[in-house]
Order: structure tokens, then C-alpha cells, then sequence
């Protein structure tokens, strides 16, 4: 069931369109309306139709999975003409900025371990699935985005191709990881074409050297 109800007093000044929250949290506006459809973000309809989101529900969305620090993260206003609020962005803290986007618990810390390692001047962040990652992207906008390709909600290849239609993806380098392999992947094969592909069993050997052509010396 839709969480479209009437917006209560407080919030009718209080909210986004679609569009600003999907360009907030660097996502399409068909996952934002799935998110509104499976009751993550709190939404109701103008009477001409079109769809409010509360920001309320939107800083909650936001504080659930990049709050991990304790540290309030909080969603700016919309700007006085209307056009989408502009995402944080951690690139100012002058470290090298990776996000790791995997599903498994034990790729996660192996990874971290080979972060903290090789190049602990790197900050990396790590999102559990597609649309959470597709959140994350928007607002850190990482030097090296690492993903792999079966993901829950959306495979890693559909998130790749959603991140290419965004300009700001050009600057980061992609590495995908994946059990997967070069038979298995072949139907991913469009996703895939040009970006440093590492096979799970490999990653130790492989993701240092992958991260070194990348990451700017001051992460070392």
C-alpha cells in the first residue's frame, strides 16, 4: 500500500518534489517513487496530482544509513527558486574518497582491511545494496567506486549504467569485484565493458594494485 495520505499542517511547507529528492540523493526519479512505494519515504499528492515527499522522512532515509558515525547528517533546504539542494559533500575533508558498495559482510571487512592497510589516508564508506550505494554516490561523489555486481534491490550492472547517465560519474573510477566468473558474467556484459573487473578469489592479490592507479598519493 502507497504511503500517500494528507499532509499533515506542519509538514505543508516542509517537503521536495520527485525530482529534488532523486537529484539529492543522486537516484532516478522511478527509485525515489519506489521508495515512496514501499513506505521508506513519507509522501502524499497535491490535489492537481503531483507527488510531495516530507523532508522529515527524507533526513531519516539519509540519517539511517550514513549516520554511523552518531553524527547528525542533515538534508539542506531547497534553494529560493525552487531547484534541487546540493548533497553534502565529504570531498572538502581533503581525503581520498571510496565507496564500497557489497552485500556481504565478509567482503566488506576484507576489503576494509585492505583500505586500512595500503592506504590509510582513504576514507571508505560502504553501502549494503544498490539503492542505498545509488544514495551515497550522490552525496560523497568518491574518487574510486567499488561494486559488486549482485546486489539486493538492484544488481550491480543496472546501477553502474544509472550512475553513467549522471555527469558527476565521470570522475570516479569503478572497480567492480564479483564471485562471478567470466562465464557467469557474460550477461552483465554491457556493464562491463572498459571498467577493471576483479574476481572475488583474487581480491587480495588484485584490489591494491587496482586502487594504487586511482587513488591520489595522499591516501598511501
Amino acid at each position: 500500500m502507497k504511503s500517500e495520505k494528507t499532509p499533515p499542517p506542519s509538514l505543508v511547507q516542509d517537503h521536495y518534489t520527485t525530482l529534488e529528492v532523486a537529484s539529492m540523493l543522486g537516484l532516478a526519479v522511478r527509485s525515489v517513487q519506489l521508495m515512496v512505494d514501499r513506505n521508506e519515504l513519507e509522501a502524499w499528492k497535491t490535489p492537481g496530482g503531483h507527488r510531495r515527499i516530507s523532508r522529515a522522512s527524507v533526513e531519516q532515509w539519509i540519517n539511517a544509513r550514513t549516520g554511523g558515525s552518531g553524527k547528525t547528517a542533515t538534508v539542506p533546504q531547497a534553494a529560493a527558486d525552487g531547484s534541487a539542494p546540493s548533497a553534502p559533500s565529504t570531498r572538502a575533508r581533503g581525503s581520498a574518497q571510496i565507496l564500497l558498495i557489497e552485500d556481504s559482510i565478509h567482503f566488506q571487512n576484507l576489503v576494509t582491511l585492505l583500505v586500512n592497510q595500503h592506504f590509510p589516508g582513504a576514507v571508505l564508506h560502504t553501502a549494503n545494496d544498490g539503492i542505498t550505494g545509488l544514495a551515497m554516490y550522490g552525496q560523497i561523489q568518491p574518487d574510486v567506486l567499488i561494486v559488486d555486481i549482485l546486489l539486493p534491490g538492484i544488481d550491480g550492472a543496472t546501477l553502474i549504467t544509472t550512475l553513467r547517465s549522471h555527469p558527476q560519474f565521470a570522475r570516479s573510477r569503478l572497480i567492480v569485484v564479483t564471485s562471478l566468473d567470466e562465464q557467469q558474467r557474460e550477461p552483465y556484459a554491457f556493464a562491463l565493458q572498459g571498467v577493471t573487473v576483479i574476481h572475488k578469489p583474487q581480491l587480495v592479490a588484485e584490489l591494491p594494485a587496482a586502487l594504487a592507479q586511482t587513488l591520489p598519493a595522499k591516501a598511501a
